[in-house]
């Protein structure tokens, strides 16, 4: 019988499932928005419900294990997400214990940034690359390092958050409590507060929005951006600078042979890389920055499944250490 393992991610609004067999081959998808104001206890049914629901689908009932990728702050020692930031009411939630006792397989716990690079490295663009490093532009900017197949873990095991460096100290106040660090300055919803604090009578960014501004999106912008809305066009482009000085930051620290871009924000690569680029150029004195691979990811939005995936098999299979 076909044996699968179930990667889940999830994110400050979705929460996808996948399933995997020993090959990498994806049988089965599926995604739901996580509600995670509405509290933990709704949020972790949804979770069972997405993996019956991909598991039925794979067709096959050999589930060897669920792994995990999460917004973080996470534990994976512990197996609790605590993430009241990205996660609303998602305090110290036993997640681990959870999916365990209501689907008796093995599951892991692991940073989204984490898993999403390990997915690029085992099925993606990273494919037998010694260092690679990851960054996930999103609702946050999330980041790894992988080495020789394995994540890069700090002191206590904790998970690195560079997405919180700081480029600017009289930036706009991010929940890290810093002002002016990566994610305050670039993520989607920063993006946001920025157009928002701008005269907005000459942009179109409200006739698109109905009139509304809570319904002006990270996307809305990109799209105006294109079309030629100076306001939108402004925002964008500070946006983009600013990435590309993070994109810097992480060349100099780490001088990994390849850099994997993912995440929502990348559907505005178009708008971000030129940007990014002229950074890199700017700033590569003592780096050979040039050398760097900086390439998209190949997985897409379904990296964090591939890479939750691997977390289960690669304690499975001593084929997947290489």
């Amino acid at each position: 019988m076909k044996r699968i393992v179930i990667g889940i991610d999830l994110g400050g609004t979705i929460v996808r499932a996948g399933a995997f067999d020993e090959q990498g081959h994806m049988l089965s998808a599926r995604e739901i928005p996580i509600e995670a104001p509405r509290g933990p206890e709704l949020g972790l049914r949804k979770i069972q419900k997405l993996i019956e629901q991909v598991q039925a689908e794979s067709g096959t009932d050999s589930l060897v294990g669920i792994g995990i990728g999460s917004t973080g702050p996470v534990d994976p020692i512990r197996g609790r997400i605590h993430n009241p930031f990205t996660l609303p009411t998602w305090d110290d939630v036993p997640i681990v214990e959870w999916v365990q006792k209501a689907f008796n397989v093995s599951v892991t716990l692991e940073n989204d940034a984490d898993v999403a690079a390990l997915g690029e490295y085992w099925q993606g663009a990273g494919q037998s690359v010694k260092k690679l490093f990851a960054v996930t532009a999103g609702t946050g900017i999330g980041t790894a390092l992988i080495e020789e197949g394995q994540i890069y873990r700090g002191m206590d095991g904790l998970h690195p958050e560079a997405g919180h460096t700081i480029l600017d100290p009289n930036g706009p106040l991010c929940y890290c409590g810093a002002h002016g660090c990566w994610e305050s300055l670039c993520a989607g919803p920063s993006i946001v507060r920025d157009v928002l604090k701008r005269d907005l009578s000459d942009s179109s960014l409200l006739q698109m929005a109905g009139g509304d501004h809570e319904k002006i999106d990270a996307c809305m912008i990109a799209d105006a951006a294109r079309n030629g809305d100076p306001v939108a066009r402004q925002t964008m482009e500070k946006a983009a600078r600013d990435f590309g000085l993070g994109i810097v930051n992480i060349i100099i620290n780490f001088v990994p042979e390849m850099i994997v871009l993912s995440g929502g924000l990348m559907r505005s690569s178009d708008l971000f890389l030129p940007a990014m680029q002229e950074a890199i150029e700017a700033h590569s004195i003592l780096i050979p920055a040039k050398q760097v691979r900086i390439l998209p990811a190949q997985l897409g939005y379904h990296a964090g499944l591939y890479g939750a995936a691997y977390t289960i098999w690669s304690t499975e299979n001593e084929q997947f250490k290489r």
